[in-house]
């Protein structure tokens, strides 16, 4: 039986995540790792520690402790919160990677799950159906750190043999935890901010189109992936993945044909000078291909689930 753990799982992703895998495994084999634990709701299933990814005698602590064997390493500082503290995101995203990837191969674990992001791509990237192989420029701390983490992940996969697997994730939706500093963070807070207040005022402009995943897609292809026999991967941390590309005025059309009297304004920030160095459409044949990939949810699909879920617990 595996032993898993789950860093950042009180993040948006992890902490789905941990209660994906709970249901898979059982949570006596799930370790939540996270730090600032009094912050967050640890009403979950699972065995909670603490856990911070840059402190690597910690961290091996744990692992060590609970002998784990596969880690899905969610922990991060993400787009908007990187730029405001470009150290701190360095920090994180790449110390705290190399400290997890140092300890999985001094202890010869079985699998690492560490995420990219369409962040890696930057402002000469082709903006329309995003080739899995393409130019990789960035221009934030957080686009930076996440081509730093393919290109690491994929030298201890050909160095030390290290089997570390990885996806692009694009805009992630999820009804269950707000995200925290990203540059996509519109598309749920537009659906709390519908059904609390009947109005929205978004961050970025209304024709700017990203590509975008509902979460149980997001966990479903994560965890396909890390089940998929190595022999099969051509590509290992740096797949390509999406469901559906939409623009703030586009999916305020589809939550008004649920709640008739929202509004929406725009007052752009500084996240959208990111978003406008982001592809709008992604290529993820590669993942279709090499794992099966494919998405359940349309545009239409999500945003019915979300209101649903979210007026069963905010009304």
């Amino acid at each position: 039986m595996k032993k898993i753990l789950v860093t950042g799982a009180f993040g948006q992703i992890g902490t789905e995540l941990g209660q994906y895998l709970c249901q898979m495994m059982g949570p006596e084999n799930v370790v939540l790792g996270g730090i600032n634990l009094e912050k967050h709701n640890l009403n979950v299933e699972g065995i909670v520690e603490y856990l911070d990814v840059t402190d690597k005698q910690s961290a091996a602590r744990v692992i060590e402790k609970h002998e784990i064997d596969t880690i899905y390493h969610m922990a991060a500082t993400l787009s908007g919160k990187g730029e405001l503290n470009p150290d701190r995101c360095w920090d994180v995203n790449m110390n705290g990677l190399k400290n997890i990837l140092d300890i999985a191969r001094e202890k010869e674990l079985v699998r690492v799950f560490v995420p990219s992001s369409i962040a890696a791509f930057g402002p000469d990237t082709p903006k329309l159906n995003t080739p899995q192989e393409t130019i990789l420029n960035p221009n934030t701390m957080y686009g930076l750190t996440k081509v730093s983490g393919e290109l690491l992940s994929e030298y201890y996969v050909k160095k030390y043999h290290l089997d570390v697997r990885g996806i692009r994730y694009p805009g992630i939706i999820s009804s269950e935890v707000l995200p925290s500093g990203g540059t996509t963070d519109y598309a749920v807070e537009i659906f709390y901010e519908a059904i609390k207040t009947g109005s929205y005022t978004c961050f970025l402009k209304e024709d700017t189109v990203l590509p975008m995943m509902y979460l149980p897609d997001a966990l479903k292809g994560t965890v396909d992936l890390m089940e998929t026999d190595f022999d099969r991967l051509i590509h290992h941390a740096n797949f390509n993945m999406t469901a559906f590309s939409f623009s703030p005025a586009q999916l305020a059309a589809v939550i008004k044909k649920h709640i008739p009297g929202f509004t929406i304004s725009y007052q752009p920030d500084f996240r959208q000078a990111i978003a406008e160095s982001w592809p709008q459409s992604i290529d993820d044949s590669a993942a279709r291909k090499e794992w099966n990939w494919k998405p359940e949810f349309t545009l239409e699909k999500m945003a019915a689930d979300m209101i649903q879920r979210l007026k069963a617990r905010l009304t």
